[in-house]
């Protein structure tokens, strides 16, 4: 049969569904009906379901007022000033400046423009930069490129918790020292790192910093002021935007190279047509994001903590990998001492759960998480963690059936593994 929406949480508007048919889809809509096997979507850290409300906005944008944000006719300044509300919304959302605020294509963009922009601008002053080994591919391997081409790069260790000690980065920064980037949550386990107290350091030595915040903005009370960071990236699709869109706050005075050259777009920092339909997607996100944020922390935060507790009461041998404490509140991960984490992914996804083993932008790999391993401890159990990412589209019934059906799944996993029956 072919897929149908069946449920909403909230008040809905119409859209296209399969096959010409119309479906009632929610602002709030999460769940689908794939024959008789229910879907519960925990894998929010890797991407979300666009916000009904945001496609509407998008679409006239493909169709209508479809101009070019640089042409000076009147379809392409109808363009530009849709192109300059987003970013206002954008700017509101994270307490910046509109004037601050440079649209790119996504997360990875924003982090690579971050990375070599400050990099190749400073390169005179000096050749350090400094960063964790939590760090997502988008700032690890632009790092070791920077290396290749002689700067010096220091990759902090953090401790069991994952989280950064100050007094370590303190000994890293020396005279040379141009960037420090470290991101706000993580995208693995959710542990914030204390990123005012390191742009305090980081001021006091004249450094700058820049914040991986792909993870945090929409749905953790977020002001650029207020953390002290010269450079944050974010990106649409992590919190019920589109794909392909997303941000890089440069504080007003930081000197930054493009990474893309052509035309002089975005005030000469991202050359490139202005993708305006994902703009407006992104500021429409943002704007919704900042109502839904008190929504996010509590219910969200509620049914995280419900299914956390309910997963280590009700099976055995079962560890909640990084701070408790200190972490973003939709996320969990878990390892499942004794199995495979691809394992019991995949039986999990017979069961229409979907979860993840790590980031989305390193699936495919059976070695363990680069994240967990940074944590220290034992590989094995590294290797059996999976990951649990709610967002505001998810609901009671969706924990309730996750913890109904997962320790049966996972009690049958380990009656087939004989190094979990010998120990």
């Amino acid at each position: 049969m072919p897929t149908k929406y069946v449920r909403s949480i909230s008040s809905g508007v119409k859209v296209g569904g399969v096959r010409g048919e119309e479906n009632l889809v929610s602002v709030h809509f999460r769940c689908y009906d794939r024959g008789s096997v229910r879907q519960v979507y925990l894998d929010n850290n890797a991407t979300t379901l666009v916000d009904p409300a945001v496609f509407e906005a998008m679409k006239p944008f493909f169709l209508e007022n479809y101009g070019n944000a640089s042409s000076i006719h009147t379809l392409g300044q109808k363009a530009r000033a849709v192109v300059e509300d987003s970013r206002a919304q954008v700017a509101e959302l994270i307490g910046s400046k509109t004037t601050e605020i440079v649209f790119t294509s996504g997360g990875t963009e924003s982090d690579n423009t971050a990375l070599r922009g400050v990099a190749t601008a400073l390169r005179s002053r000096g050749n350090h930069i400094i960063t964790t080994t939590i760090e997502h591919s988008a700032i690890l391997h632009p790092c070791r490129q920077l290396e290749a081409e002689g700067f010096r790069v220091s990759f902090l260790k953090v401790d069991r918790q994952g989280l950064l000690s100050l007094d370590r980065l303190r000994e890293a920064i020396d005279e040379d020292t141009i960037l420090i980037s470290v991101m706000h949550a993580n995208n693995e386990i959710g542990v914030i790192e204390p990123l005012k107290e390191i742009a305090a350091l980081a001021r006091d030595r004249g450094v700058l910093l820049h914040t991986d915040a792909v993870q945090t903005v929409g749905k953790i009370t977020l002001d650029v002021e207020n953390l002290g960071v010269d450079l944050l990236s974010l990106s649409a699709h992590k919190f019920h935007g589109p794909k392909g869109v997303g941000a890089l706050y440069v504080r007003g005075d930081v000197a930054l190279l493009p990474l893309l050259h052509g035309g002089g777009h975005e005030r000469s920092r991202r050359a490139g047509t202005l993708n305006v339909p994902g703009i407006v997607g992104l500021g429409k996100t943002c704007e919704l994001a900042g109502a839904f944020l008190q929504d996010f922390g509590t219910r969200v935060g509620g049914l995280r903590d419900k299914l956390e507790k309910g997963i280590v009461e009700g099976i055995p041998d079962t560890v909640v990998n990084g701070s408790t404490r200190e972490r973003v509140p939709h996320l969990s991960n878990i390892s499942f001492r004794g199995i495979e984490g691809e394992a019991l992914l995949i039986a999990l996804d017979f069961q229409g759960v979907a979860v993840s083993t790590g980031s989305a932008c390193s699936s495919g790999t059976v070695e363990p998480s680069h994240v967990l391993m940074a944590l220290g401890g034992d590989r094995g159990l590294h290797k059996s963690a999976i990951r649990l990412s709610l967002s505001r589209m998810n609901d009671d019934q969706d924990i309730d059936y996750v913890l109904g059906i997962l320790p049966e799944v996972v009690k049958k996993m380990r009656q087939v593994t004989p190094t979990y029956r010998s120990g």
